[in-house]
């Protein structure tokens, strides 16, 4: 028999977004927190950079803004970009308050850096320093924080180890004056599976957060961690939530290359502190491509000319060298990239450091409007499982954690709002979680070998530069791939790996749909077939919906 809980609010996912969303929630009603595995474990825990925000009195809200609108390339939301950015002090005001360790700018102890006299460092496409940073293990700090309050909080229970299957959708009929009319669908929890005794538990809320993170692991090579697999993007679309611009995928220009380093990313700060790139001949490139930003032009422009030097080349990797800096300085300024690099036999005070793009995070992803609320009633996605119009077709360095600062204040004070009128009593009673007479699998390859197809499939066919002949193929492979898993999923009992795969298979398709829709060059979109973004079939945004759960 399926276990049942309730709470006022269901929280899937435990990075900066999530934890914040349930510190504030917990202070009108119970909470739950869904997380896959521990609770540090997320994207939120491997950020480097720092937080985006306006500190310096050389720098202004409206700067913050052109640099974003500048990165998204015309497919941002100005509106949601001045809310957010102006935003971004008093969030930061409130991570301090809650005891995060911010760096100080200890040489200037004047109100240069604002009353907060913060350190402030740069990265690519940002015009002014405004990238507030705890040492380079920003996340780390933010995330040991927030969990420590979360375990303190007596309204906050958390279940580690716990993987959401699909969301529980209701339909209720909506009134129009005197009339009847279409079913309005709303969002009471979720099933999800206990890993640990290979059970699925019926978490029941009056209102549910997404906050999963990215889908890194749709590719092969990746900064994320193993836990993002896309699974809030794909329960939402799933469930007939909009998904949109799933097309823009931002691959980070620098992760480090060496067989053993797994997800180890090296920060954009370097390149902020004076990082050049150089070419396997130690010769640097970035001026070929954008003259005027060099090392420290957007994302997407590095990444392509990376993917351009290697291809060109016949290279396995560039290479990134901070070592004309002072020795002292670069150790006091990256501690733990210089500790991580010297694991590899590799000094970043006296060596270039070999380095790759890898896929980092997703632009798109589930719609919102500016509270984080989706076209599902009673259902929010925030961070980087949402699509809120921040970032457009590239996402400017070290907004992401801004956003999910914002949108998580934003998000819990409409779910506040919107549940005080809302009891038990009137939502039905969700139907058991029903096996439907499937047995143990004796096929555990199937999983393994599509879960690796898909990842090679999106590297090669979907990746930093992409065709219409690649997006062909590609479509028809996942499509293969897809009736597969429905087969499977629906003849086996639930796996974790299971769950994960449909998910990634879902977002993949998503993707590549999305791309296929788009026929033109954008941010971080590029077909060689459309190379100049001002083309007139130019999208505003590229928009999905399923309405049928499979």
């Amino acid at each position: 028999m399926t276990e049942d809980f309730k709470s006022d609010f269901l929280v899937i996912g435990s990075g900066i977004a999530g934890l914040m969303f349930a510190l504030k929630a917990s202070r009108y009603g119970t909470v739950s927190i869904v997380t896959k595995k521990e609770i540090m474990d997320s994207n939120t825990a491997l950020a480097q950079g720092g937080i985006a925000s306006v500190f310096s009195h050389v720098d202004s809200f409206d700067l913050h803004t052109q640099d974003t609108l500048d990165s998204g390339q015309g497919l941002c939301s100005k509106e949601v970009v001045e809310a957010v950015v102006k935003d971004g002090p008093g969030m930061i005001r409130e991570l301090i308050d809650l005891g995060v360790k911010f760096n100080l700018d200890m040489e200037h102890k004047t109100a240069e850096h604002g009353e907060l006299n913060l350190e402030l460092g740069r990265e690519g496409g940002h015009s002014q320093k405004r990238i507030v940073h705890a040492e380079d293990m920003t996340g780390k700090e933010l995330e040991a924080v927030l969990v420590r309050h979360v375990r303190d909080n007596p309204q906050i229970q958390v279940f580690e180890d716990h993987i959401a299957i699909d969301l529980i959708i209701g339909s209720a009929r909506k009134k129009s004056g005197m009339l009847l009319t279409a079913h309005e669908n709303y969002c009471c929890g979720a099933y999800v599976l206990d890993r640990e005794f290979s059970s699925v538990k019926t978490f029941q809320a009056k209102s549910t957060l997404l906050a999963t993170g990215g889908a890194g692991k749709v590719y092969l090579y990746t900064s994320n961690p193993d836990i993002a697999t896309g699974d809030g993007i794909a329960m939402a679309y799933r469930a007939g939530a909009t998904v949109a611009n799933l097309e823009f995928v931002q691959f980070h220009p620098t992760c480090l290359y060496h067989p053993e380093a797994k997800n180890f990313l090296i920060s954009e700060a370097v390149r902020g502190e004076g990082g050049v790139l150089l070419d396997a001949d130690g010769n640097s490139f970035m001026e070929k491509y954008d003259p005027q930003q060099k090392d420290l032009a957007c994302r997407d422009v590095v990444a392509r000319a990376i993917d351009t030097e290697l291809k060109k080349s016949g290279a396995d990797s560039i290479f990134l060298d901070i070592s004309h800096k002072n020795a002292g300085f670069v150790k006091k300024r990256f501690p733990n990239l210089h500790a991580r690099c010297l694991e590899y036999s590799y000094d970043m005070t006296k060596d270039p450091v070999p380095v790759v793009p890898a896929a980092h995070y997703m632009c798109g992803g589930v719609a919102t409007d500016m509270n984080g609320k989706t076209d599902i009633e009673r259902l929010y996605a925030i961070g980087e499982t949402a699509c809120t119009g921040l970032h457009g077709a590239n996402r400017l360095a070290s907004n992401s954690l801004l956003e999910a600062l914002v949108y998580a204040d934003k998000a819990a004070t409409h779910a506040i709002e919107q549940i005080q009128e809302l009891q038990f009593l009137s939502i039905p009673e969700p139907p058991p979680w029903d096996e439907c007479d499937t047995v143990d699998s004796d096929e555990l390859i199937m999983v393994t070998q599509n879960w690796d197809e898909i990842r090679r499939l999106m590297w090669n066919y979907v990746g930093i530069v992409r065709s219409d002949k690649r997006l062909e193929r590609a479509k028809r492979r996942i499509e293969i791939m897809q009736a597969e898993i429905r087969e499977y999923y629906w003849d086996f009992r639930i796996t974790a790996d299971l769950i994960e795969l449909r998910n990634i298979a879902v977002v993949a398709e998503l993707i590549i749909d999305s791309a296929t829709h788009r026929k033109e060059s954008r941010g971080l979109h590029y077909n060689i077939a459309y190379p100049n973004k001002d083309d007139l079939r130019w999208l505003k945004d590229t928009v999905l919906r399923k309405s049928i759960m499979n």
